[in-house]
C-alpha cells in the first residue's frame, strides 16, 4: 500500500479559539470539575462539546456551549469532520482508559484526525492543565497542517 505524503502549509490559529470538550461517562465529573477551575480561561473561547457533555457543561458552568450530538450516536465523527474543516483548534477529550467503548473506532478516528490536522489535544487533567496554562492558549500561534489544495492539484 502506497503511503500518502502531503505537503504542509503554515496557518495561524487565532487568539479566540474553537475548543472542543468531550468526556466519556466516567470522566464527565472530572471534566466538569476541571472546566470549573479553568472557567475564566475557557470563556474567552468558543466552546463546543458532544451532546451530553455539552449539556452538562452549559448547565454547570452557566456559559454557552455549542452541543453536537452524543458521541456514540456520531458526535465523535461530527467533531472529526469539524477538525478536518478547520473549525476546531483545540481538543480536550477526557476518555476512559479502563472502560472499553462500543464506539472505540470512532474515538480512534477522532484522535487520528486531530493528529493529522495538528491541533493540540489533552486527554487527562494534567495534559489539559498544561494546555490551558500555555501562553499559546490565549494568543495566536502558527502550526503546520496538510496542504490539501496542493495535494488535489498534484493528483490531477
Amino acid at each position: 500500500m502506497k503511503s500518502i505524503t502531503l505537503q504542509q502549509k503554515t496557518i495561524t490559529t487565532p487568539e479566540r479559539k474553537n475548543v472542543a470538550l468531550v468526556a466519556h461517562d466516567n470522566m464527565k465529573p472530572a471534566l466538569i470539575e476541571w472546566a470549573e477551575k479553568h472557567k475564566e480561561k475557557l470563556i474567552k473561547h468558543n466552546l463546543m462539546a458532544t451532546g451530553t457533555t455539552g449539556n452538562l457543561m452549559q448547565k454547570q458552568l452557566k456559559v454557552p456551549v455549542q452541543s453536537l450530538i452524543s458521541g456514540p450516536l456520531g458526535g465523535d465523527q461530527q467533531l472529526g469532520g469539524l477538525i478536518a474543516e478547520g473549525k476546531i483548534d483545540v481538543l480536550i477529550f477526557f476518555w476512559d482508559p479502563f472502560e472499553p467503548m462500543p464506539h472505540d473506532p470512532d474515538i480512534k478516528a477522532l484522535l487520528r484526525v486531530a493528529a493529522v490536522w495538528n491541533i493540540p489535544i489533552a486527554c487527562s487533567v494534567s495534559s489539559a492543565n498544561f494546555l490551558v496554562t500555555s501562553p499559546l492558549f490565549e494568543s495566536e500561534f502558527e502550526r503546520q497542517i496538510p496542504d490539501y489544495e496542493k495535494y488535489l492539484q498534484e493528483r490531477l
